[in-house]
Formats: C-alpha cells, sequence, structure tokens
C-alpha cells in the first residue's frame, strides 16, 4: 500500500497534464511525460525550490491561495482538488482513535423505504453499505443478508463474480468506487480501518491494486448513468442521484433513478411485483430482530 502523500499526488497528476504548445517550444526534446516541477513552479506562482519541497513531502502547509493555484494548473476536478486540500492538512490533524460504528438515522430509513420501487442505497465510511432499501436488494445485492463486517461497496464490486455480472459497467463502477474509498482515505488518514481494508484488498485483488496506483479519487459510488444487467428483469438503465446526509457529510444517499425507456420502465415494473411479494411474510420467519446487526456497518 502507497502512502497517501500530498508529494505521491502532486507528482502523478503532474505527470497526467500534457504540456502545452509553449511548453513544448521551450523545451523541445522533453524526456518525462506531462509538466516539468519549474513549469507547475511558475504557472502557480512559486519557487521551484518550494515546489520541489512540496513533491518531496517536505512538512510544508501551503496555502489556500497556493492550492487552488495548483488545483487549476493540475486542471483537477471537483473531487481531486478537495482531495489535495486534505493531504495538504493531513499533517496538522490529531491521531483518530478506532471510530465507532456509523449509525443510520431512523428518518433516513424511513425516506429509503417511502421510495417504493425506486432503489437506494446508503453508503457510509469506506464505502461501507449502512442501508438498502428492498427494492435495491432486489436490483443488485441483499446486502442484509451479508454479515456485517462484509458489506462493504469496494469488496462487493472487486471481490463478488455477481457484481461482474450485473453491472455492465463494471470497470468504472469499480473505479469510482476505489476512488471513493481514497477520498475518504485522504479525509481520514489516520483512521486503521480503512488501512486494513486497503491492506485486504491489496492482497486479493490485482484490480484494486492497479486502481489504487492510479491515484483516481471520486465522490459519489456510481457514475451519473449506469444499466444493471438484473437476471430476472433484465436489463435496467438507471439515473443515480446522490446526495449527503445533513447530518454526516460521511454518509451518502443513492437513488437509481430508473430511466424512461420502455425496457427499463418494464423491467423496474416487474422488480416492483417482487418487492411487494418480497415484503410479505413467510410462516418460517422469526420477526425477532438481531441488536448486533443494527442499521449501521
Amino acid at each position: 500500500m502507497d502512502d497517501l502523500t500530498l508529494g505521491d499526488f502532486l507528482r502523478t497528476r503532474r505527470a497526467s497534464v500534457a504540456p502545452t504548445n509553449g511548453d513544448l517550444r521551450s523545451a523541445p526534446s522533453r524526456r518525462v511525460a506531462g509538466l516539468r516541477r519549474e513549469e507547475v513552479a511558475r504557472r502557480v506562482g512559486v519557487s521551484v525550490d518550494y515546489y520541489v519541497k512540496l513533491e518531496q513531502g517536505r512538512r510544508i502547509t501551503p496555502s489556500e491561495t497556493v492550492l487552488h493555484a495548483l488545483a487549476d494548473v493540475l486542471r483537477l476536478d471537483d473531487a481531486a482538488r478537495e482531495h489535495m486540500f486534505d493531504l495538504a492538512r493531513r499533517d496538522t490533524r490529531p491521531k483518530q482513535p478506532r471510530e465507532a460504528t456509523q449509525r443510520v438515522r431512523v428518518g433516513m430509513l424511513r425516506l429509503m423505504e417511502s421510495l417504493g420501487g425506486v432503489p437506494a442505497i446508503l453508503v457510509g465510511r469506506r464505502t461501507n453499505i449502512l442501508a438498502a432499501n428492498p427494492a435495491a436488494r432486489l436490483l443488485i445485492h441483499d446486502f442484509n443478508a451479508m454479515p456485517a463486517a462484509e458489506r462493504n461497496g469496494v469488496r462487493f464490486m472487486l471481490l463478488s463474480e455477481k457484481a461482474r455480472l450485473i453491472h455492465r459497467d463494471w470497470e468504472a463502477a469499480a473505479a469510482g468506487l476505489v476512488g471513493m474509498l481514497r477520498m475518504d482515505y485522504g479525509r481520514h488518514p489516520n483512521d486503521p480501518r480503512t488501512a486494513e481494508l486497503v491492506e485486504d484488498l491489496s492482497a486479493r485483488s490485482e484490480t484494486f491494486r492497479q486502481l489504487w496506483s492510479d491515484r483516481h479519487v471520486a465522490k459519489k459510488m456510481f457514475l451519473d448513468s449506469k444499466v444493471i444487467e438484473h437476471p430476472v428483469v433484465g436489463p435496467v438503465r438507471l439515473h443515480v442521484e446522490s446526495m449527503h446526509a445533513t447530518d454526516d457529510r460521511d454518509q451518502t444517499l443513492n437513488v437509481l433513478i430508473p430511466a424512461s425507456d420502455p425496457t427499463s420502465q418494464a423491467a423496474m415494473r416487474h422488480l416492483e411485483k417482487l418487492t411487494v411479494t418480497s415484503r410479505r411474510p413467510r410462516q418460517d420467519q422469526v420477526a425477532t430482530p438481531d441488536p448486533e446487526r443494527g442499521p449501521g456497518a
């Protein structure tokens, strides 16, 4: 597992920025991909020595002005910009103790249930699946039936054969989830549970190792639009809306709204019938809740 540092991030992003025509004219025999350190320093408005120290991981806390300028020069999107700010401030944060289980408000659970046939998944720290309504459990996976320790988005996407089968855009979905995990790690750099998860996935998945080394970051679990290849109802195209819980920025509600095309609409009507059927109690079911399996992960 690589160390999440501002210097590592800057080097990777600098190498990914294509030089302009002016850069090429001034340095016709370039030996490195992307921008040179002196080119970044000049555009940001700092000395080359100062920028080199940033990439070397020296104990320097750049100002917000410098960070915003770096984000512009390196052409960072909103997620990458926020991640860079997190990395720049990580040395000033106290070491965090092992955190307690995240809890889900009853109001959030009621909201998810009220969506009826529209799937909704609540994602927390480390891409843990905190809750999924009945439609989501039928469309994606019955996360409630999994041991609490395994209800994790990245773990499911990379280690489950089912995830590969049902996600038409599996590569993009996997990259997005790994990007979310990296974003979380930058925000909570001393969290031992995240470190354990990254170490475990690095040992078990070549795909994870490749995606993690790319240092891509993302704010949401899914792309704006995705297709699920459901084994019973068929393909469903979904538009994804993501929003943060008002009381916890580390909880994101993902609502999967079916597209308006006839195939997706017919599939969702079929799924809604299955959802209603799955809610009917069976004689062999015991309604006693498990206190160790409450809303949280």
